[in-house]
């Protein structure tokens, strides 16, 4: 008789599951700089977004006209707009702080940014005011969300003033920074007019490189800022 072998089984090794594939995209990467977005297929960025039509504008043909009206030798003298400023001060926000909340709220909506609070530096006796009390918001745009917020001020919001003749040409403060006053926030298409708890005004700066209000004047009337005719 033929002894029979008894053959040991070895116990199966649990397979361990296989790494990902550094070739193989996760997901969406963080951006590596500003305007610079990752494309999940190939893993690279895809280059620098579309600008603003409105710095199209001045790159295009608001650059070239400066350059020949004030004899610009380079490109770096052409005034620029560097930011706009949108504030709100409220007196009713030092008796009601959710009046603040609100006017805060259509600020961010306006602007696509959120508000900051303001508070009072100093206190005023007269106003019944106290120094560190909350009494505004106000908002600082540059690049991308400072070219949209004009190009929807001067081509949506403004031709829907009532009875509107222009802007002031003399708002500026001498050194090329324009002021103007919105007497009702309801001219702006993001602000839902059945959820406004009272009409609100705000102020806009429009701060430009500009060092003489001439050349500031004609870089916004070259962008398409409506000035009154003197």
């Amino acid at each position: 008789m033929t002894d029979k072998i008894e053959e040991k089984k070895e116990p199966k090794k649990e397979s361990k599951p296989k790494a990902a594939s550094s070739d193989k995209p996760q997901g969406k990467r963080k951006s590596a700089g500003e305007g610079v977005s990752f494309s999940v297929e190939q893993g690279r960025p895809r280059g620098p977004e579309k600008p603003a039509r409105l710095r199209e504008i001045y790159e295009q043909k608001v650059v070239p006209a400066l350059m020949q009206e004030f004899h610009f030798k380079n490109k770096m003298e052409v005034p620029r707009i560097s930011k706009v400023v949108v504030s709100s001060c409220l007196k009713e926000a030092l008796v009601n702080p959710k009046a603040l909340d609100n006017a805060a709220d259509e600020l961010a909506a306006i602007t696509g940014q959120k508000a900051k609070i303001t508070r009072a530096k100093k206190s005023i006796a007269a106003f019944k005011l106290r120094e560190g009390q909350a009494i505004g918001a106000t908002v600082t745009l540059r690049k991308a969300r400072m070219y949209e917020f004009l190009d929807r001020l001067l081509n949506v919001a403004l031709p829907r003033v009532r009875d509107f003749k222009g802007l002031n040409p003399r708002s500026f403060d001498g050194r090329g920074n324009y002021s103007m006053g919105i007497k009702e926030q309801i001219i702006f298409p993001e602000i839902v007019y059945d959820r406004v708890d009272k009409i609100r005004g705000m102020n806009i700066t429009i701060a430009t490189s500009a060092k003489k209000n001439e050349q500031a004047r004609s870089l916004l009337q070259a962008m398409g800022m409506p000035f009154k005719k003197s």
